[in-house]
């Protein structure tokens, strides 16, 4: 039994979910697709719309589509249960990253291993978290569509909670091992915040919700260094700073437990349709349904340029500037890592959402993605620079750079709501998000050591001043945005602006 509330009613109901429910209340008059497939409105808050009898077309027309978006605006956004999604996000990262202050030591001193070997099983273990999350994201997205979002969430955050903190009693280096595959096993919380935060909102207040999910993941690099002298920490000496983490993670479940309402609809809540509901689409099909494998490869993409640029630098600001680095003191990149985080904070809060609502999803992914390459290719700039002791020119150039070249951030959040808009049902808004997620997942287990080694191997060769990567970035960067150009019409997010008072309204009227 799976406890749902309508986000449009102010009362509670009660039933069975099922896989074909639809994750939005549906009104009393729903359509269908070609298939017979339900096709309430995902993502967005509408009353569902007829299909346009001319074209069989499952988008409504733009004049209608507009109709439905000056209603919905009347619907506010629920902010305590978007805010509780926000909380919860938080325990996929700080588990992921919370082992990154002592995993090195750790295996050096527990793993009996020459300090060579360190790098190894360090790039090992913390890759080990994200394959197992790919292997099973799709089946924490399918539970999700069959079971509902709020079981599924509290079990991913309660397992986490527990393989986080037991990471820390490992005493050897395949403990270790097994304990990090553990943790990845519960990867079903990311998924389903994503879900339940697109199922919360209208599509324009989707903006406003995803700008505080997506900005600033949270890391804990500055775990606590020093550990308590009672013999228990004495045997365990890396299990407070697991303890703490899980912890922190434990007290996200119980408010989801507590406080989280469930957003998937119930069998009830459309039986007011006599439409007979086609059998639930299986994971093939929506991976090879229209527009889903394109947004997937533009998503796919894009997190692959922003973990390789993430990974890459560091190294290049660390790097001497005789090998094409900027040779800056750890105080000098904390303060450049506090910088971008700020600007990137302030780029999704305040410049996304009016942003989003103006030029709509894909033209505002567009403008991120052309200004990328440009981005990239002033990293090499400020190496040379440095080298030619052009200083004031170089602190001239780094901060405005810096503050504005954040702002390509708010494609992350682009991609994320053209993956809603392209779901080709409703139910299985969480399948798609799954398959999104794997695709993540596999990228994150194998970029960052990919993208280093080059780097490394640019710096070995001194080609054109060690700048080998920055090159590469840049074609990464060139071909993403040739990506963009195909996304489909369906994912352009264009239902924030009003007939007439938007750029580029007469060129979306005749496509």
């Amino acid at each position: 039994m799976v406890k749902s509330a309508d986000p449009t009613q102010d009362g509670e109901t009660v039933t069975a979910a099922t896989e074909s429910t639809p994750l939005l209340s549906a009104s009393e008059s729903v359509a269908t697709r070609p298939n017979g497939d339900v096709r309430p409105p995902h993502a967005n808050g509408h009353a569902a719309k007829p299909l346009d009898h001319d074209t069989q077309s499952p988008y409504p027309s733009s004049e209608t589509e507009r109709e439905g978006d000056d209603e919905e605006e009347e619907r506010p956004m629920p902010t305590l249960q978007v805010l509780l999604l926000c909380y919860a996000s938080l325990a996929e990262p700080v588990a992921y990253f919370s082992i990154f202050p002592f995993i090195n030591e750790m295996i050096f001193r527990l793993g009996d291993l020459p300090e060579s070997s360190v790098g190894f099983w360090t790039g090992l273990i913390e890759s080990l978290f994200s394959l197992v999350q790919m292997a099973l994201m799709i089946f924490y997205g399918r539970a999700a569509d069959r079971l509902g979002r709020k079981p599924v969430l509290v079990f991913s955050l309660a397992g986490i909670s527990v393989a986080t903190a037991m990471f820390g009693l490992s005493q050897n280096l395949w403990q270790m091992v097994l304990a990090r595959c553990f943790a990845g096993c519960f990867a079903g919380s990311v998924v389903t915040i994503r879900t339940m935060i697109s199922e919360n909102c209208t599509k324009k207040s989707q903006a406003r919700a995803f700008r505080g999910s997506l900005a600033c993941p949270t890391d804990l690099k500055h775990a606590p260094g020093a550990f308590c002298h009672a013999p228990f920490f004495a045997q365990f000496p890396y299990a407070l700073a697991s303890f703490v983490a899980g912890a922190l993670c434990l007290t996200s479940t119980l408010a989801a437990q507590i406080f989280l309402k469930e957003t998937l609809q119930t069998a009830a809540q459309k039986s007011a349709s006599d439409a007979k509901p086609a059998p639930p689409l299986t994971t093939w099909e929506v991976l090879t349904s229209p527009g889903v494998p394109t947004v997937l490869l533009i998503f796919g993409h894009t997190m692959f340029l922003a973990l390789a640029y993430t990974a890459v630098s560091p190294l290049y600001q660390f790097t001497s500037i005789e090998n094409g680095g900027l040779s800056f003191s750890d105080a000098q990149i904390a303060v450049l890592i506090a910088v971008a985080g700020v600007s990137q904070a302030s780029w999704m809060l305040i410049g996304f959402p009016p942003l989003q609502r103006w030029l709509g999803t894909g033209r505002l992914l567009r403008a991120c993605v052309a200004f990328q390459p440009f981005f990239m290719a002033s990293y090499p700039l400020l190496n040379e620079l440095r080298r030619h002791g052009y200083e004031r020119a170089f602190w001239g150039f780094l901060w405005p750079t810096l503050v504005i070249g954040s702002g390509v951030a708010m494609s992350f959040a682009c991609v994320q709501l053209a993956l809603n808009d392209i779901s080709p049902s409703s139910a299985v808004l969480a399948t798609v998000n799954a398959l999104a997620l794997t695709v993540n997942s596999g990228i994150r287990a194998f970029t960052p050591v990919a993208f280093t080694s080059l780097y490394a191997v640019g710096v070995k060769w001194g080609w054109a001043d060690g700048h080998l990567i920055w090159f590469v970035l840049i074609a990464v960067a060139v071909a993403l945005y040739v990506d963009c150009w195909f996304l489909p019409k369906a994912a352009e997010g264009n239902y924030g602006r009003k007939k007439g008072g938007g750029v580029g309204d007469g060129e979306d009227e005749a496509r």
